[in-house]
């Protein structure tokens, strides 16, 4: 049985959310909190496996019962928000850097037309997210990284990198935003991402990102050309790929792993498109998603990173890439920065530009 405790101000939210959980016989509601210092209290004397988490609540919201917990009693920790404003969505993922695993927008009422699928969404997040071991927080730990003072061993080769593809998913966007914030300021090259994110979340995730990197992040549009130096997001329900030019391309083709965007897609498009003129980097999530597609890429000639277990939330993706020999690194997040420098400053060098 699956042990969940409610945080969330709301009586009326509170019984609802609990309807929905343990309308799923395998989940119990241990407790119920008013706030995240009744949360914390809560988290001791029940020691739930998993935590659903409102935002803004009185005396310590979302974002500081998170950070707290996380220090104290790590526990996995789902955001569970009514709200996409960006108010809230800033705090929401002030929250995920605080070691929240997952974000997920609040079903809509019974009987809306929506209903079903968003609480099966919920019930899926909160079972998936309640199996993965967390690990203490330490509030002395910066996550952020200086830009890279060393170099990287890299293989010799006279071709021109022309876009870095970065997959993830559960515990990705941390390590995002900690990759993001080391790449030099001048990296010759686009950054094509897939995020595995509930829907509603991607221009939220996409602020965030950039507010907190200096690094700017844009939703992806279709037929435009990606610039060097800028990243770029799949919007909701779309695949991001790469075609000839290089353009951007948007596909709402059927989800691939049950996934749109698919990280999958991103690499495939990648490996086709550009060849070895790219390096694609698998990140931590649950699942395969992108594995056989690292391997296609690494096949045509690509730089392949897949992040290490040690620093991977879920080594699920990377572990599957890893098994397959789709890797030409194994990096920790700092160490992918250092060869991501490394492979620009060699780019500069050479003066490349994008075709």
């Amino acid at each position: 049985m699956i042990k969940v405790l409610i945080v969330e101000d709301s009586k009326v939210i509170q019984e609802f959310l609990a309807h929905i959980l343990t309308s799923d016989p395998s989940m119990q509601v241990v407790g119920v909190a008013d706030n995240g210092e009744e949360a914390l209290e809560a988290v001791k004397q029940k020691r739930p496996d998993v935590i659903t988490m409102d935002i803004h609540m009185p005396k310590v919201g979302g974002f500081e019962a998170t950070r707290t917990i996380m220090e104290v009693a790590p526990t996995p920790i789902v955001i569970v928000t009514g709200s996409l404003r960006a108010k809230e969505l800033a705090s929401t993922f002030r929250a995920v850097e605080a070691g929240a695993l997952a974000v997920v927008l609040r079903p809509p009422g019974i009987g809306h037309p929506e209903h079903e699928t968003a609480a099966g969404e919920l019930i899926r997040t909160v079972k998936l997210m309640s199996e993965i071991k967390v690990v203490k927080r330490h509030p002395a730990v910066k996550r952020r990284v200086p830009p890279p003072t060393e170099r990287m061993e890299v293989r010799k080769t006279d071709v021109q990198i022309q876009a870095i593809a970065i997959g993830a998913s559960t515990g990705g966007p941390p390590v995002l935003q900690q990759i993001l914030s080391g790449l030099p300021r001048n990296l010759p090259v686009p950054v094509l991402m897939v995020q595995h994110i509930a829907a509603g979340f991607a221009n939220g995730f996409v602020e965030w990102l950039s507010g907190t990197t200096h690094f700017p992040v844009h939703i992806a549009l279709h037929g435009e050309y990606p610039l060097p130096g800028h990243g770029y997001i799949a919007p909701d329900g779309f695949h991001l790929g790469i075609g000839n030019g290089p353009r951007i391309v948007l596909s709402d083709h059927a989800p691939e792993n049950g996934l749109r965007p698919s990280v999958a897609y991103l690499f495939r498009s990648v490996a086709q498109t550009l060849g070895p003129r790219a390096v694609g980097v698998l990140l931590t999530g649950m699942g395969r998603d992108g594995a056989a597609e690292l391997k296609e890429m690494k096949d045509r000639g690509a730089v392949t990173i897949v992040q290490d277990e040690e620093s991977s939330i879920i080594f699920g993706m990377p572990g599957e890439a890893v098994a397959l020999n789709a890797h030409t690194y194994i990096l920790s997040p700092d160490k992918i920065i250092t060869l991501l420098g490394t492979l620009a400053e060699t780019q500069s060098n050479s003066k490349t530009k994008l075709e």
